[in-house]
């Protein structure tokens, strides 16, 4: 199996712009991608100015969204709880059989953090690690992200996972004194390269995702 797992610090970091931005960019190179997202949550919340997360990478890669997701749900509440709302256990199996089977190279994008339960005993995390793949971190800029971005990193080195890179978003044309600062900082301490993804729109991923070292990426093993 060829491919990334994007895994964010937290909620709402980036990690499914950067998932798109790569997955767009890959297939503007010629590439054949396929997304997946083991989970979406949150399809009651009202519509926004970017597509629901499955729908954003569907567009990226050509897939059908269902296609890029084999669980969705109303709550925008963690995987496990959303599930245990709606009487409708995820099956770890089933998340593995989805990915594995997914043509070309594969853009695994998390939930959450690393540490999000899918399952009572089934994390973000678990699933990487059952994947077998190299893993992508998306981080903000500002204050507050140098702990964010080194635990996620200490999370996925002390599972066996490889962290290929780092990705902070949205990086400005005339980064701040403490975005620069912080970049640096992370860069030092993690022992990891990190990239900046420019701010993008749901029309501008591919020309964003150029930006990252993708070649790089590509050929990083896990393990």
């Amino acid at each position: 199996m060829r491919g990334l797992f994007v895994t964010g610090t937290d909620t709402g970091a980036g990690k499914t712009v950067v998932a798109g931005a790569i997955c767009a960019a890959l297939v503007a190179s010629g590439e054949r991608v396929s997304a997946f997202k083991p989970v979406v949550t949150g399809l009651d919340d009202e519509p926004g100015e970017w597509p629901l997360d499955h729908e954003l990478l569907a567009g990226a890669t050509g897939q059908a969204p269902g296609e890029v997701t084999p669980y969705t749900f109303g709550p925008a509440v963690s995987p496990h709880w959303a599930a245990e709302l709606a009487g409708r256990p995820i099956e770890p199996e089933r998340l593995l059989t989805v990915a594995e089977s997914a043509p070309g190279f594969v853009v695994c994008e998390g939930v959450g953090g690393l540490l999000v339960p899918l399952t009572a005993g089934y994390s973000v995390r678990d699933l990487a690690v059952d994947l077998g793949l190299p893993v992508v971190v998306a981080a903000r800029t500002g204050l507050g992200t140098i702990n964010h971005t080194l635990l996620t990193v200490e999370a996925a080195r002390a599972a066996g996972l490889t962290v290929a890179g780092i990705v902070m978003t949205p990086w400005p044309d005339e980064p701040e004194a403490i975005e620069a600062s912080n970049r640096k900082t992370v860069e030092r301490l993690a022992g990891v390269p990190v990239s900046g993804l420019p701010a993008a729109t749901p029309t501008t991923l591919a020309e964003a995702g150029a930006a990252l070292p993708l070649d790089k990426w590509r050929v990083t093993p896990n393990g």
